[in-house]
C-alpha cells in the first residue's frame, strides 16, 4: 500500500523517517517541507546567506542523525526550531570568540561613534542588527523569533527550554535593554 507523504501530518512522517535506515522519502519529505523555515531562521540569527546555507546543512544533518530522538513531547516543527537555535547559537558563539580577537579595534570604533551621536549623519539610525548585537546570544535570539518570525511565547518557551512566564521576563528585559542603551535611537 502506497501512502501520499503529502497527507502526512510532521509527526506521522517523523515516525516513519525514524524507521527509515537511511535519507527516504520520509525524511525527505521532512527535509522539503522545513527547507525555507530552517534557512530563515539561520539567516535571522546569522545575518549572511552563505552563514545561513551552511548552518541549515548542519541542522538537516543533526535531525537525520538524531532522527528517531524525536519523541512527540511538542510538535515536530517545534523541534525542528529548537535544533535549528540551538545550531545557529552554538555557531554564533565560536564565531564570535574567534572574531572578538579579530575585531577588537573595530568594535571599539563603533562604540565609541554610539557614544557620540554627533559623528553620525543626520537622519540616519542605528542598524537594527548591531543593536541586537550588543545582546546576549539567547536574548537577541528571542527577540528575533518573537518579533521578526511571530513565534508564541509558547512556542519560544519549549524552544529555549523555559516557563512561558520566564521566557514573556525575558523578552521584557531584552526589549528593556536595547531602549535603555539606544534612548536616542
Amino acid at each position: 500500500m502506497s501512502v501520499d507523504l503529502e497527507q502526512l501530518t510532521d509527526e506521522q512522517l517523523a515516525a516513519q523517517a525514524a524507521r527509515e535506515t537511511s535519507d527516504g522519502p520520509a525524511f525527505v519529505a521532512l527535509v522539503e517541507r522545513f527547507r525555507n523555515r530552517v534557512w530563515r531562521i539561520c539567516f535571522r540569527l546569522l545575518g549572511s546567506d552563505a552563514d545561513a546555507s551552511d548552518a541549515a546543512q548542519e541542522v538537516f544533518l543533526r535531525l537525520f542523525l538524531h532522527r528517531a530522538r524525536f519523541e512527540g513531547r511538542s510538535k515536530y516543527a517545534t523541534w525542528v526550531h529548537a535544533i535549528s537555535v540551538r545550531t545557529c547559537l552554538a555557531i554564533r558563539r565560536s564565531r564570535g570568540r574567534r572574531q572578538r580577537h579579530e575585531n577588537v579595534g573595530r568594535e571599539d570604533d563603533w562604540e565609541s561613534r554610539q557614544s557620540a551621536p554627533d559623528t553620525a549623519p543626520q537622519g540616519l539610525s542605528l542598524d537594527l542588527l548591531k543593536m541586537l548585537d550588543t545582546l546576549d546570544e539567547n536574548d537577541r535570539a528571542l527577540l528575533l523569533l518573537k518579533y521578526a518570525e511571530g513565534y508564541e511565547y509558547e512556542e519560544l518557551a519549549e524552544i529555549f527550554e523555559l516557563s512561558v512566564s520566564a521566557c514573556k521576563m525575558r523578552i521584557s528585559r531584552a526589549r528593556d535593554k536595547l531602549q535603555a542603551r539606544f534612548k536616542d535611537a
